[in-house]
C-alpha cells in the first residue's frame, strides 16, 4: 500500500496557491477597475491575470504527474519534488508580480521539478507495464 499523505498535502498546497492567485486577480480587478469578463486593462492587473493563468496552466499538467509518480514510484519523493515545484511557482508568482523580467528563477525551479516528476512517472508506469 502506498502512503499518499505527503502528495495529498502538496495537492492542498497547490489548491491554496490557486486560491491565492485568484484572490490577487480579484483585488487587482477592484483596484484598477477592470470589470469582468475583461482580461485587459491596467498593466498591473494584466500581470496578476497572467500569473493566475500561468499557475492554472502549470497546475493542470503538474497534478497528474505528481500523483502518477506517487503511485508508481514513491509518495515521499513525489511530495519532495512537488514541494520544490510549489516553491518555484510561488517564487515565480511573486517575482512576476513585482517585475516580469525576474520570473525566470522560479520558472526554472518549477520546470525542473516538473520534468523530474514527468520522467519519473513515465519510468514508473513503463516499469509497471513490463
Amino acid at each position: 500500500m502506498h502512503d499518499f499523505r505527503w502528495p495529498a498535502l502538496i495537492t492542498l498546497g497547490v489548491v491554496l496557491l490557486l486560491f491565492i492567485v485568484a484572490w490577487v486577480v480579484g483585488r487587482a480587478r477592484d483596484k484598477y477597475k477592470v470589470q469582468a469578463p475583461a482580461t485587459t486593462g491596467h498593466p498591473d492587473f494584466e500581470r496578476a491575470f497572467r500569473v493566475q493563468m500561468n499557475t492554472v496552466e502549470n497546475a493542470v499538467a503538474f497534478l497528474p504527474v505528481l500523483w502518477l509518480f506517487a503511485a508508481f514510484v514513491n509518495g515521499f519523493w513525489a511530495a519532495a519534488l512537488g514541494a520544490v515545484w510549489l516553491l518555484g511557482r510561488v517564487w515565480y508568482a511573486v517575482a512576476y508580480l513585482k517585475d516580469p523580467a525576474t520570473r525566470g528563477g522560479g520558472f526554472l525551479v518549477s520546470t525542473l521539478a516538473f520534468a523530474a516528476l514527468a520522467l519519473g512517472s513515465a519510468w514508473g508506469v513503463i516499469r509497471a507495464l513490463l
